[in-house]
C-alpha cells in the first residue's frame, strides 16, 4: 500500500521533503492514542503490536525517531516495548514532555529535580476531590513529575471533567503549575514544559530539515503549533491525526489541522510501514 496524500499544500510539501531527504527528517510520535490503543485503565496500555516492528523498519531510514509523551520516559519505553529492539538502536523517548529522557544508545533516564507544586498537589487532591464533589469514579493517576484527574470511569465523563475544569485550574495556579487538558482527563504539570517546547529542542538537536508529528489529542496542540512555526521558518511538516475508531469521538482541534488523518494506531502503522516500503525501494 503506498503513502496516502495530505490532504493540504503544506503537508504535501512536508511529505516530498521527508522522501527526498529523509536523512534530515525527524519522526516524532505520541504514545496514547497514536502509538497505543486508548484503554480505560492507563497502566494497561501497550503499543499497538505492529508499532515496534514498523519503527524498526523506518528508524534506520531517517534521521531520528522519537516518542513524545507525557507519561514518564521509563513507563512509556516498557508500555511500548522499546528497548533492545534492533532497528530501534537511536531511539529517544522524551517523557514528561520533554523533561525527562530516554536514549536508547544508553539506556538511561536523565531528568531533572521534581517541581515542589507536585508533591503538594499529591498531597492535597483526594481531600480536595472530596470537598468539590467530585463524580464517583473520578480517579487521580500519579505521574511522578505531573498528577493526572480522570473522568473516564465516571457515569458522565464530560460532564464530570467540566465541572472539575476551574477549581482544579484554581488548585494548578496555586502551587505554581498549569493544567494540561485531554480527551476525559485534566493534568496538573510545571509550567514552561510541553509536546511544543520538546520537539522544537530536538528538532534543532538534530539539524532537521523536516519533520512529521502524529498525535491524537489537545497535549499534542503544542507540538502542532512548533510544526506551523517552523513551516513559517522554511522547514517543511507533515501534521499526522491518529483519529480513534473506538467510540470516541476524534478531537476536532487536531483533525482540522491535520495534513493526514489515519484510523488510529492501526492507520498510523500502516502510513509508517508504507513510509518504510517507500524509502527502502
Amino acid at each position: 500500500m503506498g503513502i496516502p496524500e495530505p490532504t493540504t499544500a503544506a503537508g504535501a510539501k512536508g511529505l516530498a521533503a521527508l522522501t527526498a531527504d529523509p536523512s534530515r527528517t525527524v519522526i516524532a510520535l505520541d504514545f496514547d492514542g497514536t502509538l497505543a490503543p486508548i484503554v480505560p485503565d492507563p497502566d494497561q496500555a501497550r503499543a499497538h503490536p505492529g508499532a515496534v516492528p514498523a519503527l524498526a523498519r523506518l528508524a534506520p531510514l531517517v534521521g531520528a525517531v522519537a516518542v513524545i509523551t507525557g507519561r514518564p520516559a521509563g513507563i512509556a519505553v516498557r508500555y511500548g516495548g522499546f528497548a533492545g529492539v534492533p532497528g530501534l538502536e537511536h531511539l529517544v523517548v522524551l517523557g514528561h514532555y520533554g523533561a525527562e529522557r530516554w536514549d536508547a544508545r544508553t539506556g538511561e533516564v536523565r531528568a531533572p529535580g521534581v517541581h515542589p507544586g507536585v508533591a503538594a498537589v499529591r498531597a492535597e487532591l483526594p481531600g480536595f476531590l472530596d470537598r468539590i464533589g467530585a463524580w464517583q469514579g473520578t480517579w487521580v493517576e500519579d505521574k511522578g513529575r505531573a498528577v493526572a484527574v480522570h473522568t473516564r470511569r465516571t457515569e458522565d465523563p464530560d460532564t464530570a471533567l467540566d465541572q472539575l475544569r476551574a477549581p482544579l485550574l484554581e488548585l494548578a495556579t496555586r502551587h505554581g503549575l498549569v493544567g494540561e487538558p485531554g480527551r476525559m482527563v485534566l493534568e496538573l504539570r510545571p509550567p514552561g514544559v510541553d509536546k511544543g517546547v520538546a520537539l522544537s529542542d530536538f528538532l534543532r538537536e538534530r539539524d532537521a530539515h523536516s519533520v512529521l508529528y502524529a498525535g491524537d489529542d489537545l497535549g499534542d496542540l503544542a507540538a502542532y503549533a512548533a510544526v506551523d512555526r517552523l513551516r513559517t521558518e522554511g522547514v517543511p511538516g507533515l501534521l499526522v491525526c491518529s483519529a480513534t475508531t473506538d467510540g470516541e469521538a476524534p478531537v476536532r482541534q487536531l483533525t482540522d489541522r491535520a495534513d493526514l488523518v489515519v484510523d488510529g494506531p492501526s492507520g498510523l502503522v500502516t502510513l509508517l510501514d508504507a513510509l518504510a516500503d517507500q524509502l527502502s525501494a
